[in-house]
């Protein structure tokens, strides 16, 4: 048996976690559809906050031989995927011991914080990385918006996902070409191989 099969025995546990708007659920479907086509059963269970733009979102994705629940459960995920930075530490506690981490260094200010009634927390990366020994953190926004658009940093850090689980003997080009308008194809690949390219 080959280390890819026997990893594949294995139920694995992604959770997405950003903003509203920020294509969390696209990059969500995009990975269960590469999962199933390499013959994984795949269970996805998307959670909105109060607003459908600027509310929570999160995104469960669960893969393996069979798998029965798409829930991820406290310190259960083997990724987390945090699409802004105050996000990743809301979810952190749903990341494994020893589990990895990609964090959009990226800031989506609420309306408490625009109008001054709070205060962004401006020390969150120091504690991930107290936190977490498998941290990756780049800003992702920056990166799509320097290929073309800032919408385009879901698929940024998808790239990323794919490269730190290894799931990168799939072809997601041709995944994406399936599920995105011909138009937007060219952006959203060069950004899947800029996120790829952010993990060593």
């Amino acid at each position: 048996m080959t280390e890819q099969s026997k990893e594949s025995k294995e139920t694995r546990s992604v959770l997405l976690v950003g903003v509203g708007g920020q294509g969390t659920i696209l990059a969500s479907k995009v990975l269960s559809a590469g999962l199933m086509r390499a013959g994984y059963d795949v269970k996805m269970s998307e959670i909105h906050g109060m607003s459908q733009r600027g509310g929570s979102v999160t995104t469960h994705v669960r893969f393996g031989a069979k798998v029965y629940s798409p829930i991820v459960d406290e310190r259960g995920a083997d990724i987390l995927v945090s699409f802004e930075k105050v996000e990743a530490v809301r979810w952190l506690a749903f990341l494994k011991r020893g589990g990895m981490l990609v964090v959009n260094d990226y800031e989506i200010r609420p309306l408490s914080v625009l109008t001054g009634s709070v205060k962004y927390p401006d020390d969150m990366m120091e504690k991930l990385r107290a936190e977490v020994s498998d941290m990756t953190a780049f800003n992702a926004g920056k990166i799509a918006s320097d290929l073309g658009s800032v919408k385009a940093q879901n698929i940024v850090l998808l790239g990323a996902l794919v490269k730190g689980m290894k799931l990168d003997h799939i072809d997601w080009y041709a995944v994406l070409k399936d599920l995105l308008p011909p138009s937007l194809y060219g952006l959203n690949a060069r950004a899947f191989a800029a996120g790829v390219a952010e993990l060593k």
